[in-house]
């Protein structure tokens, strides 16, 4: 059988084609098998890392108080267990802000009883107009004034505070006012604070002496209030029982 040279050429290239055709065919089923493996692999490694970030994702709830919010800073609880009779008793005391601060201004009444004119009132005022200039000033970002640090205040102010050498609403307010400036430096969330606020001097070097004679002096309680909760509670209590007296006389008439 005799094929013409064109006719041969022709089935030449054509059996190329197939051939190519065929090869072609092989190695696109070859990649697509590849393709589908890798994407096996691939959702393989993407559903472990999903349970992965799934169980090291979770987060601790927020701290909240028991009705499911954050306990406020304008009252505070505080108890503790005192012996009695050798049987412990619990003791509870609570009270917001405007209460210990009308503890601690007829506190200061009865105190300071050389100042006939003092009124409960004058040294909450004095506190309050320090926490509110440095909160326009900027100086803080919420008030100073809670009842935990009022308690702070009147600890310093208990034993620092001499009613027998306060002649004048003048040295009380200068030393209640250096008691307020330590209470920032030792309560406060600031790293410091403007003296001009706390002054009521025309000179710095008899508040800076109150300063030191105060730190002197109260140190070792002032780590204790913060460290001891038993010993807070028991300063707390003090000051809550201020308010239950309603006679300011003393020896003299007021």
């Amino acid at each position: 059988m005799f094929i013409p040279a064109l006719t041969w050429k022709r089935l030449v290239a054509s059996t190329k084609k197939r051939g190519s055709k065929k090869s072609n065919g092989a190695l696109n089923n070859n990649y697509q098998k590849d393709v589908a493996h890798l994407n096996h692999e691939n959702v393989k490694k993407s559903v472990s890392c999903a349970n992965l970030s799934t169980y090291e994702g979770q987060t601790l709830p927020p701290l909240q108080g028991t009705d499911g919010k954050i306990p406020s800073v304008k009252s505070i609880t505080s108890s503790t267990n005192y012996p009695s009779d050798g049987s412990p008793k619990r003791v509870i005391v609570q009270a917001s802000t405007s209460e210990l601060l009308k503890c601690l201004g007829e506190f200061l009444c009865r105190r300071c009883y050389r100042l006939k004119h003092l009124s409960p009132t004058d040294p909450i005022l004095w506190l309050r107009s320090v926490d509110r200039s440095l909160l326009l000033q900027g100086w803080q970002d919420q008030a100073f004034v809670t009842p935990a640090n009022v308690v702070f205040v009147y600890l310093l102010c208990r034993d620092v505070i001499d009613g027998d050498l306060v002649a004048t609403e003048h040295d009380l307010q200068a030393t209640l006012l250096t008691c307020l400036y330590l209470s920032y430096s030792y309560m406060g969330n600031e790293i410091s604070y403007p003296l001009k606020p706390f002054l009521v001097e025309s000179g710095k070097e008899a508040f800076w002496d109150r300063c030191l004679r105060i730190i002197n002096t109260m140190s070792a309680k002032m780590l204790r209030i913060n460290a001891d909760p038993h010993f807070f509670t028991q300063v707390f209590a003090d000051l809550k029982n201020e308010g239950s007296h309603e006679d300011f006389s003393h020896t003299l008439d007021r």
